[in-house]
């Protein structure tokens, strides 16, 4: 079926008249009544009855005209989306891990929006959940976080999958607190000090080729007894500010943040282990103006938070 034909048939149906519809798309009447027989011909009915009073729509007729004007309206919204100066509705997708930082600089990054039609979609999770959405083209940007120790792991399976990858900032893990907790007011606090109190952790970490017990048990002590497990930011601050006994690893946060839950933020003596967080996207893939203004605001943020 060619598209021009479903056109000139939609003309000649406005009009009712061959000669009329000739006159409007400037074309000559014998080329569209031929157009009409060749769609007829394609379709296997017959669209207009031809008599004395012009083209009129059979039953076959009416039904594919009401699905012609609508296609013919989605194919002119499409042209319109894509022609240049169109005012289309602009996106900005990132997907990332759970981080003070990163979290102070989506909210930067939303003061720089501005005018026009825009949606916005912001993700924490884990970096499998991030992987997966940027290879099945439900985000443009990513931000994974994991052990320096999987370095190799994960930069082998972003080659893999078409993804470049960009470090953000590389780091250790720092503990944060109720200031009522009586870890708080130590001078030096070790791993052994944390055995009896409990850890609020994140309930997804993720490394490819290794099972997840495996990753717990190299990356979590193994002298925790008591652990929560939570999925989302919101609930570990209201545990970590109301119960004095627990505790969270976390990436360096802000004393605003700090301050806004009465947590403190200590270093725990012998954690040598060196986490990074990487930022993805498809290889080949524009930056666009948001995505430019976002890691604009992540690297202010990084530098403020992550010495």
């Amino acid at each position: 079926m060619n598209i021009l034909h479903v056109k000139y048939a939609v003309e000649v149906a406005r009009l009712g008249s061959l000669n009329k519809a000739a006159e409007s798309l400037m074309i000559a009447q014998p080329n569209i009544s031929r157009s009409i027989k060749e769609l007829e011909a394609d379709l296997g009915i017959i669209i207009f009855q031809r008599s004395a009073k012009g083209m009129v729509l059979t039953p076959d007729g009416e039904e594919f005209m009401d699905c012609a004007r609508d296609i013919l309206q989605r194919i002119d919204n499409m042209e319109r989306s894509y022609k240049d100066g169109y005012n289309k509705k602009q996106k900005f997708s990132i997907s990332v891990p759970r981080a003070c930082y990163i979290s102070a600089a989506f909210a930067e990054f939303s003061k720089t929006i501005g005018e026009g039609e825009i949606e916005v979609y912001y993700e924490e999770t884990n970096s499998k959940n991030t992987i997966k959405k940027l290879t099945e083209n439900e985000y443009k940007l990513g931000i994974i976080r994991y052990c320096d120790s999987y370095d190799k792991y994960y930069k082998a399976m972003l080659e893999e999958r078409g993804l470049a990858y960009e470090m953000v900032a590389e780091f250790s893990y720092v503990l944060i607190m109720s200031a009522n907790n009586p870890l708080a007011a130590k001078e030096t606090i070790t791993y052994d000090d944390l055995s009896s109190f409990i850890e609020i952790a994140h309930a997804d970490h993720y490394v490819p080729s290794l099972s997840a017990s495996k990753v717990f048990r190299e990356e979590l002590p193994d002298n925790i007894s008591q652990r929560i497990f939570v999925f989302e930011r919101g609930s570990q601050f209201d545990l970590l500010s109301e119960n004095p006994r627990t505790f969270m690893w976390v990436s360096p946060a802000s004393q605003q943040i700090l301050d806004r839950y009465n947590l403190v933020q200590r270093v725990c003596e012998g954690n040598k282990r060196t986490y990074k967080d990487v930022l993805i996207y498809h290889k080949g893939y524009k930056l666009s103006r948001f995505d430019k203004d976002f890691i604009t605001a992540l690297c202010d943020a990084r530098r403020k938070f992550v010495k």
